[in-house]
């Protein structure tokens, strides 16, 4: 089996044009999917805002974004990220919620989602936001 912790950018409809932008510099491949791919919208001005986006450059680094939706609370720099665990299990993620979990705060509980067989967003008792998930290629 196999992880990986990924950074995870946090935006108000700019994820877009920063991971443009890191690509620019860093090189590598760009993958974007969008709240309207997902089937997601919760604000139609919102569907072509960035639901998960990656870039992976060939030396390695990988950073993941996405656009916080106008819902949930969100002001530059504060909470400009989470830390990213995606594995190819799902044993071995429910494994890491369930450590993880102790005291925490559990945004999104850890379950299938459209876009990863089980997907889990949470705040641990030190306040950092994880997002765990069991990586899947996306077919949207």
């Amino acid at each position: 089996m196999s992880v990986k912790a990924v950074t995870h950018l946090n935006f108000r409809g700019d994820a877009r044009a920063a991971l443009t932008f890191y690509r620019s510099v860093f090189g590598g491949d760009m993958s974007v999917v969008t709240y309207r791919d997902t089937g997601d919208v919760q604000d139609p001005s919102q569907a072509d805002q960035v639901s998960w986006g990656q870039v992976r450059a060939e030396s390695g680094l990988c950073l993941m974004a996405y656009d916080v939706p106008s819902n949930l609370p969100w002001e530059r720099g504060e909470n400009a990220f989470f830390v990213s665990v995606r594995g190819d299990g799902a044993e071995e993620i429910t494994g890491y919620w369930e450590k993880l979990s102790a005291g925490a705060t559990v945004h999104r509980p850890l379950a299938p989602s459209p876009w990863a067989p089980l997907y889990g967003m949470l705040s641990d008792r030190f306040g950092v936001t994880w997002v765990l998930d069991v990586a899947s290629e996306y077919h949207g």
